[in-house]
């Protein structure tokens, strides 16, 4: 843990970088994910420009200070015991432009508003994105997707900022794009903003695929409990869910933890649970299947922090 004179210390040097507001000390994480989940951050910060990013990141190494980059929560369980260091939040990093059939978008903005956004210009591609509650930042991070489309099917480029803080433009042929993977947390890259190159359609056309979709998830996926979304990947010929429900594991619970009797591939937070509670029902999840199927279930979500 990071002494008190330490954390004023650091408090004063991010104040003069970003806003006071924009600066939180000992901030509650389960406050920032789905799952409502999460320990404590030493630092919670939320710049507002990409020089405020680059310094922080700048910052953070100079003061060898831990950093972590936290999306808007929807893929991910922060640990019990919460995070040390710097977590850095772009959620004010949310701007979406249209110019002719490109829409450029901030990290932090939310791609289901990209996607209301492209409807809004007749542009089509991103409905497949309509109900992923994640942040443009997270999508790209994970190579996103939902119902046969993915973000590598619609991503032209992306500004970046390196783990030295310096900001890179890359294609998206150079995020080595593939099922729910990119290369962007090995090379320590933060998304800044994205551009995607999308086709002009019929508004009624892709407002009806949308309306699908939102359809198809609301009905199917339990979304009066706090999740973390789909918490394994598919494995390939199988669908995690089958498996999970074939395994006569929906419904078991572990504290306050469930898989989800509305969709097995779902684990929600039914009554306060604790990250912990929530970790041990996903091994049980996958031991069982393992056991039952000998097939090795991979998580999809990210789990971060300490215990």
């Amino acid at each position: 843990m990071i002494c008190v004179l330490t954390n004023h210390h650091m408090y004063d040097k991010l104040i003069q970088i970003t806003a006071k507001s924009n600066v939180m000390m000992n901030e509650l994480l389960k406050d920032h994910t789905y799952t409502r989940l999460g320990g404590k951050a030493d630092f919670y910060v939320t710049p507002e420009t990409y020089n405020q990013v680059q310094d922080i990141i700048k910052l953070a190494n100079r003061e060898n200070i831990a950093f972590t980059m936290l999306g808007n929560g929807s893929n991910l369980i922060v640990k019990d015991g919460g995070i040390r260091g710097i977590v850095m939040n772009l959620q004010k990093l949310a701007d979406i432009k249209t110019v002719g059939n490109t829409m450029i978008a901030g990290s932090g903005a939310r791609i289901i508003d990209v996607s209301r956004e492209a409807l809004k210009e007749k542009l089509a591609g991103l409905e497949f994105a309509c109900g992923i509650p994640g942040s443009v930042g997270g999508a790209l991070f994970m190579n996103a997707g939902a119902y046969g489309g993915e973000i590598k099917d619609v991503l032209k480029s992306t500004v970046v900022v390196n783990r030295e803080g310096e900001i890179l433009t890359l294609t998206a042929d150079q995020l080595d794009l593939d099922y729910r993977t990119s290369n962007i947390p090995d090379n320590g890259y933060i998304v800044l903003e994205a551009t995607f190159t999308l086709e002009h359609g019929d508004y009624d056309a892709i407002k009806g695929i949308m309306d699908d979709l939102t359809n198809r998830r609301e009905t199917k996926q339990p979304l009066e409990y706090p999740s973390c979304g789909s918490v394994f990947k598919r494995p390939p010929g199988y669908f995690a869910g089958k498996l999970i429900q074939d395994s006569e594991l929906q419904g078991k619970q572990i504290g306050g933890a469930q898989v989800s009797l509305k969709h097995a591939g779902f684990i929600v937070n039914r009554d306060n649970a604790t990250a912990k509670e929530y970790i041990a029902l996903i091994h049980f999840v996958q031991d069982t299947v393992k056991e039952r199927f000998d097939i090795n279930l991979e998580r999809e979500v990210k789990i971060i922090g300490e215990d």
